[in-house]
């Protein structure tokens, strides 16, 4: 079993995040972390490892630039064996039609059973890439994994959905996206932290992959933002210091304003 899991480098949450005024892009330069969801999808390939499918490969996938190998030291510490890194300041600026690209190319040069995202990234709160990249493989798609199950060549996955599970099945090879409530993911050990290094590191450039560099990053993004404002303000804020009367305060509030009789 081959599982491949793709990841992105972030803005650390307790980062300060700023927009560069001339690109309208989140500036990346500052504390970066790997996307939390998706250490849920590394943890869900470590635990069919160490479950039904022990002879299991797991390579970590990403697009970033050379600096964001740190990150993929983290992913390689919680249970991935190998990385491939795709760092070329060409893919800067890309769309996800254009990350899927990248992926999907990376992806396509060997041949993964089994291909894991998480749910979303935690930066640009998108839920749409595990999709882009099975159709660009052509193979097929399930997302919001709660559990996963392999079996006879194929996968099994309970689905979240509003009104509760759907049980889905699809033939191998197939991207599954995974839901942050499938697992808990693991903190590696500080062994796994320093072994990390020296797992397998595959750098490759967007030539190396055959890609066009035209057709990715900013010059070959189909979408763009225009311009970005604050949202208009909701009207004066009222301010209410309980001073053991702010029940009665509220109280009058909303009978002025009709929300209560």
């Amino acid at each position: 079993m081959r599982i491949a899991i793709c990841v992105k480098e972030v803005p650390d949450p307790t980062a300060v995040k700023r927009i560069d005024d001339g690109s309208h892009r989140l500036v990346r330069s500052g504390e970066n972390t790997l996307n939390p969801y998706d250490r849920h999808a590394i943890e869900a390939a470590v635990q069919l490892k160490e479950g039904p499918a022990p002879d299991t490969e797991i390579t970590i996938v990403t697009m970033a630039p050379e600096s964001a190998g740190r990150s993929v030291d983290r992913a390689l510490a919680q249970g991935g064996d190998r990385s491939i890194h795709i760092a070329d300041e060409a893919a800067a600026g890309s769309d996800l039609l254009g990350t899927a690209r990248v992926l999907a190319a990376a992806l396509k040069r060997e041949s993964f059973d089994l291909i894991l995202l998480g749910q979303q990234a935690a930066d640009s709160e998108c839920y749409v890439m595990a999709g882009l990249v099975a159709e660009l493989l052509e193979v097929p798609c399930i997302t919001q994994a709660a559990s996963i199950a392999l079996a006879d060549g194929s996968v099994t996955v309970k689905r979240q959905v509003e009104t509760g599970y759907d049980t889905v099945k699809a033939q191998l090879p197939c991207v599954v996206s995974v839901s942050d409530a499938i697992n808990d993911p693991r903190y590696p050990p500080l062994p796994a932290i320093m072994g990390a290094k020296r797992k397998p590191h595959e750098v490759v450039t967007l030539a190396e992959l055959g890609i066009d560099a035209s057709t990715v990053g900013a010059a070959g993004a189909a979408t763009s933002v225009g311009g970005l404002s604050k949202p208009a303000g909701r009207g004066d804020t009222i301010v209410l210091e309980d001073d053991g009367t702010a029940a009665e305060q509220l109280l009058a509030f909303l009978v002025e304003k009709k929300v209560v009789a």
